[in-house]
């Protein structure tokens, strides 16, 4: 068999592919970033024709730089940020209008509309998710409504919707010539479209918003021969692994027992643990998710806790406010003071997600004094982090009955020292980062290698999972109580700000 796996990570503000050993080492990688489009306040989109070219792009240049061959690759999987919505022509393989991003607003009055009717809960017994301006199903259908002539086109069977994923594996497989158009049961989960018992699409929730059914892809497992790769650099290279981002990150944790989870810190934040083939519903602000399913083997399902900004804030600071030159600088900055200066930093840019769910909040810096400056709220943007991580992880214990020992991290944002000593503070618990920080890419190569035999099962998987580092707790209970009690009065302070 082939020495590599591929992956291909298209995340929210770049694509990486990276090449991985058995062992789960980084061989080769290439990243490049896109355009971030933000037409209006609050609408964010991508263009799905620019993901595609830096996809190739990225591919080409890590295979070229270690002189690979496609041969050299036993399969491919891909990871991508989940709820970006896409449509576009079958004939023509464009898409009708830009991708519109997982953190985008614009469906707030559609939100507004279907929940007066029922509640903002009352689709979450059958798709796990509440109503919120995150999920696909609302952003399938403002395209539907507000592009000319779609709503008629995708009733004819002329357009096609798909996750980032979708859209991928439909190109790489054919595009208009006979390409695959399926997603797998993580991504299909995120749409609001998807019945978590039948892992198939419900018919209420599509007449209810007025998508077509034939519009959208086949659902399949997380691990499986989906085709072969038609581009030349990886040419009949199986695409054998898909993951929506956040589950790929907790399979490249090895996460498989129910009670295990991770944290991802990336644009955003995103915690899963891994409740088994239980379905458990959310009472406290979260949401039941599918993690992964390989091959014919059951579903696994998930609790997630969702934060929109994270470390987009730090890009904010960098480049709307010219704070830093570069992301990293955040550290230096923050260190400049000993501590907050009593600043707190909400980054509801598009609302709360997690545990609040509440789409008209919008950001807020508090406790403002002559004495702060530019160092306090750098390091406000920070704790904001770890003071939404633990909201959530507070509730994850609630809804699973079960409190966590260790937090496995993962992400960019892991390589913040000052940050996740403090996260580690504020949990009052020990926060391990592994010796591959790539989990997310990892993840999706994991789920390939399985899909063609490369591994033999999740044991394996195991075997290559291991500590890099440790933060232990280092703060004592008072400072830490007071410093979280004015963070949740801060959070207040942003709630129904748009009427």
């Amino acid at each position: 068999m082939a020495p590599y796996l591929g992956a291909i990570d298209q995340g929210t503000t770049s694509t990486r592919f990276i090449v991985f050993d058995h062992f789960g080492r980084i061989v080769s990688v290439a990243q490049k970033e896109h355009e971030q489009i933000f037409p209006k306040p609050g609408w964010i989109e991508h263009d799905a024709d620019e993901i595609w070219r830096r996809t190739q792009e990225v591919i080409e240049e890590a295979m070229r730089a270690k002189e690979l061959r496609p041969e050299d690759l036993a399969a491919i999987g891909i990871t991508n940020q989940r709820e970006t919505t896409v449509v576009w022509n079958r004939k023509t393989g464009r898409a009708v209008y830009n991708a519109l991003v997982w953190q985008d607003t614009r469906v707030d009055d559609a939100v507004a509309e279907f929940s007066r009717e029922g509640g903002q809960d009352r689709f979450r017994e059958k798709t796990g998710l509440p109503l919120a301006t995150y999920f696909s199903g609302l952003k399938i259908r403002w395209i539907l409504k507000n592009i000319q002539g779609a709503q008629k086109a995708a009733e004819a069977g002329e357009l096609l919707f798909g996750t980032v994923d979708s859209f991928l594996v439909w190109k790489f497989t054919g595009g208009t010539d006979g390409g695959m158009h399926v997603t797998d049961v993580t991504n299909a989960s995120r749409t609001q479209l998807m019945n978590l018992q039948t892992l198939d699409w419900d018919s209420e929730m599509l007449e209810v918003y007025g998508i077509p059914k034939k519009m959208l892809p086949k659902i399949r497992s997380s691990s499986e021969v989906y085709g072969k790769a038609r581009l030349d650099s990886i040419r009949n290279v199986p695409i054998a692994g898909l993951l929506g981002d956040q589950q790929a990150a907790l399979v490249g944790q090895t996460c498989f027992h129910a009670g295990e989870a991770k944290n991802t810190y990336g644009t955003g934040c995103f915690m899963l643990e891994n409740t088994g083939t239980e379905i458990v519903h959310s009472k406290f602000g979260l949401l039941t998710t599918v993690a992964y399913k390989f091959g014919d083997q059951p579903a696994h399902y998930a609790l997630e806790g969702s934060i929109a900004f994270t470390g987009a804030v730090v890009q904010w600071l960098r480049d709307n406010l010219g704070l830093i030159q570069k992301s990293a600088d955040i550290e230096s900055l923050a260190r400049t003071v000993r501590d907050n200066g009593g600043v707190y930093f909400v980054p509801a840019f598009s609302g709360l997600y997690a545990p609040y769910w509440k789409s008209n909040a919008r950001g807020v810096i508090a406790g403002l004094t002559r004495f702060a400056n530019k160092g306090h709220l750098a390091r406000a943007v920070l704790e904001a982090t770890a003071f939404q991580t633990r909201e959530v992880l507070e509730a994850m214990e609630k809804d699973s009955r079960i409190q966590l020992k260790v937090l496995r991290t993962d992400g960019g944002m892991v390589e913040n020292d000052l940050l996740m000593q403090f996260q580690s503070d504020i949990l009052n618990l020990p926060v391990v980062c592994t010796v591959v920080k790539e989990t997310t890419a990892l993840g999706a190569a994991y789920a390939a290698g399985l899909a063609v035999g490369y591994y033999q099962d999740t044991d394996d998987l195991r075997a290559n999972w291991a500590v890099d580092r440790t933060w232990t707790p280092n703060m004592d209970e008072e400072t830490r109580e007071s410093l979280y009690k004015i963070w949740k009065k801060a959070v207040t302070r942003s709630f129904d700000w748009i009427e």
